[in-house]
């Protein structure tokens, strides 16, 4: 039972890849970042002496250091005193990783905001890993498409990331899909994520035998593709498509739905 002000892991880890995720500030010192050098999908490093000095509109918030005491439970106490609604993590990261709840290395997170560039007219894993990104990498991330010979060269020029081209560190390996690759790197295989993988790779390789959702997926993607002329407003369409399917990952694939109810054949 978590005391005041704070959040279990578990409750914390509910609430990451869901629209109204908070914001997580993890507050560590160098020497334990050092300890253990990864991060909780999304969190933010911030040193805990520069929480008094956020600027912008409070929001809801969760802080983590190593235990779960002194740092984020100072780092909240700043917070809510600026007007947000800040809790702590229990237990830390330590807490979270005995948990074995996802942690992505800091070696292979790159800057807040950073760009990422792919092949216009998105479908299926052109969409799925955008949505990868902004809810369980970085939120802030920024999201080009551009015509496929020149992927390479905008991603050079704009310092963007490319990705589902042939080539490229995040894209299809061997069988998997670019959404397999970016579970890989960047440390997220859990039940939800891996169950949405496999619809995925499913509807993105034609091999609809892997996953009986895989069909819809694919019409639902094609349908976007035919309501949305430009790119953008198809992949703000597309995350509202996705942030549904994770839901179905995580709290209902076992759920059918017949009516009227017990029919016999």
């Amino acid at each position: 039972m978590p005391q005041f002000g704070q959040i279990t892991p578990a409750q914390a880890f509910r609430l990451i890849g869901t629209p109204e995720a908070p914001i997580l500030f993890d507050v560590r010192i160098e020497e334990d970042i050092a300890a253990l050098p990864r991060v909780i999908p999304t969190s933010r490093l911030l040193p805990h002496t520069a929480i008094a000095t956020l600027t912008g509109p409070p929001g809801r918030a969760i802080t983590i250091c190593t235990k779960g005491r002194k740092l984020s439970e100072g780092a909240a106490a700043w917070l809510r005193a600026q007007g947000w609604q800040a809790e702590v993590l229990e237990g830390g990261t330590l807490a979270w990783e005995a948990a074995g709840l996802p942690m992505a290395p800091l070696a292979t997170l790159p800057a807040p905001g950073t760009a990422w560039v792919t092949r216009h007219r998105p479908k299926i894993d052109r969409i799925a890993c955008p949505w990868l990104i902004r809810r369980f990498i970085d939120p802030t991330a920024r999201f080009l498409f551009v015509t496929p010979a020149e992927v390479p060269s905008v991603a050079e020029r704009f310092d963007a990331i490319p990705y589902d081209i042939e080539g490229v560190t995040f894209s299809h390996r061997d069988e998997r899909c670019s959404f397999d690759a970016l579970l890989d790197d960047f440390g997220l295989h859990c039940d939800p994520l891996d169950r949405m993988a496999t619809v995925i790779r499913a509807a993105d390789t034609d091999r609809h035998d892997l996953a009986p959702q895989a069909a819809g997926l694919l019409a639902l993607s094609v349908g976007l593709s035919r309501m949305y002329r430009e790119d953008l407003q198809q992949l703000e369409a597309g995350i509202a498509l996705y942030d549904a399917l994770y839901r179905w990952a995580r709290d209902a694939h076992e759920e059918g739905h017949d009516w009227p109810a017990g029919r016999k054949e």
